[in-house]
């Protein structure tokens, strides 16, 4: 009788997530470049968008198919859809202005790199997750400082609003400071969502 032995499968979801993090990383220096007056870069934002959709997908499906995983499951699926929604954010900011229409100004600008290194931050707490969850929360926390910079200066950039008197320039300019404020508050959501996977872990 031939004994047949079947190995659990126990994918690298690290490795994977690591692999989505680039892809975000790519994206959201597209949309830092875009934002700075680039505005060729739109489309490698696109491009970039989806190849992490893409990446999210493989973590999911691996995800379930695991065997064992190296942190919680929920814990991978939420920094995943963490990324995904930074990601998404800054699509739909460069959507938005380019159907109102509007450029980009410093604030803006700023903001975009602000939260361009913030996502550096989260994605390399990814490496060091299950092996020094200090760093890792140092990694997150340096991302919601990021966070913290972009809302001091979507306060000014809302309050310099208060001396123009267009009120269609007015409508455009406050959509656009909301959306990468909101950019800034998805990341906070997958900065604290390390902490608790690093919390959970000890």
């Amino acid at each position: 009788m031939t004994n047949h032995w079947f190995l659990p499968h126990t994918p690298d979801l690290i490795g994977l997530l690591d692999a989505q993090a680039d892809v975000t990383i790519k994206g959201m220096e597209a949309f830092a470049a875009w934002s700075a007056g680039d505005t060729a870069k739109s489309e490698e934002l696109r491009a970039a968008e989806h190849a992490a959709d893409d990446a999210r997908r493989t973590v999911q499906r691996e995800l379930r198919a695991a065997f064992s995983t190296p942190l919680d499951p929920e814990d991978i699926y939420e920094l995943s859809e963490g990324l995904d929604a930074v990601l998404n954010a800054a699509k739909n900011a460069v959507r938005e202005a380019e159907v109102m229409a509007v450029e980009p100004d410093a604030a803006l600008a700023e903001m975009a790199s602000l939260a361009t290194a913030g996502i550096r931050h989260v994605c390399n707490s990814f490496a060091v997750l299950k092996k020094d969850g200090d760093k890792a929360t140092a990694e997150a926390d340096a991302a919601i400082n990021c966070e913290r910079n972009m809302e001091r200066l979507y306060r000014t950039a809302m309050s310099n609003l208060l001396t123009v008197d267009d009120v269609g320039k007015v409508t455009a300019w406050r959509e656009m400071y909301r959306r990468y404020a909101r950019l800034g508050e998805a990341l906070v959501q997958v900065a604290e969502r390390v902490w608790y996977a690093v919390v959970k872990e000890t």
